[in-house]
């Protein structure tokens, strides 16, 4: 039976995109926090033998991408990966997979940039897995000012930055690389680390009250401004608003 495109949608969701030319999908397996243990690493190459074409393609958002599975197992490899404690996923208009740099053992790191990642990861990729956010939405923790994993070409970016009472963080919104490049507006101020995750959750409420349907951050900070975005993120508003937020529908362009 041919797929139609609510199979091929269906899947898609679950973080399944087909292979051009045929009838098989790869499915994109996300670590937490950036990093795969090496029991994870042996179950998803059993997944790949069993299930695809045995290839195992990294993605630049650090998953691992299983080309060549059929459509008709996918639900058993899912079933299969969930018992070993792999999910599939990073696909659609919401939280993508949470990458970060090396940080955590790099002679340059300054934090744990794959604790933060995985925190930022269990609190929101996973915590927010059924907000449903105007477009994708990508989130970078980078260890220092190298900049390895381009914080400030992602939705969110984090930054460590050495100051003189010890370290702090510059933080970039809005960055986007692609057909469309936009530098991540720079945060005014250099921030603490308990900032970090109170200031990333009021940028993803502000980019789903703002943008519209199919708007990246970036374009919806050029089209409102910096400064009515900043504001926001030093109130609190968006926070007491956080249910009425989420329950609100997404805009439509006029």
């Amino acid at each position: 039976m041919a797929l139609t495109q609510a199979d091929i949608a269906r899947v898609k969701a679950l973080g399944f995109l087909r292979n051009r030319g045929t009838e098989l999908f790869s499915g994109r397996v996300v670590p937490t926090g950036t990093v795969f243990s090496a029991w994870e690493l042996i179950a998803t190459a059993e997944l790949a033998a069993r299930f695809g074409n045995g290839k195992v393609i990294p993605t630049v958002r650090m998953t691992l991408e299983l080309p060549g599975i059929p459509y008709e197992r996918i639900d058993e490899a899912i079933e299969f990966a969930a018992a070993r404690g792999l999910r599939f996923g990073g696909t659609g208009a919401k939280i993508r997979p949470v990458t970060s740099c090396k940080g955590t053992t790099c002679v340059f790191g300054m934090y744990d940039t794959q604790a933060l990642a995985r925190t930022i990861h269990e609190q929101y990729y996973l915590g927010w897995t059924k907000v449903a956010l105007p477009h994708k939405f990508k989130i970078a923790v980078g260890g220092c000012p190298n900049s390895c994993v381009k914080p400030s070409l992602n939705d969110f970016g984090i930054e460590g930055r050495r100051t003189p009472d010890g370290v702090r963080f510059q933080l970039y919104i809005g960055g986007t690389w692609g057909r469309t490049t936009r530098m991540g507006s720079a945060f005014p101020r250099l921030v603490d680390k308990e900032e970090i995750l109170p200031l990333l959750e009021k940028t993803m409420l502000w980019f789903r009250e703002n943008a519209y349907q199919k708007e990246r951050l970036g374009a919806a900070i050029d089209r409102i401004g910096e400064d009515a975005l900043f504001a926001a993120l030093e109130s609190n508003d968006l926070l007491d608003r956080k249910d009425e937020v989420l329950a609100a529908p997404l805009l439509q362009k006029p």
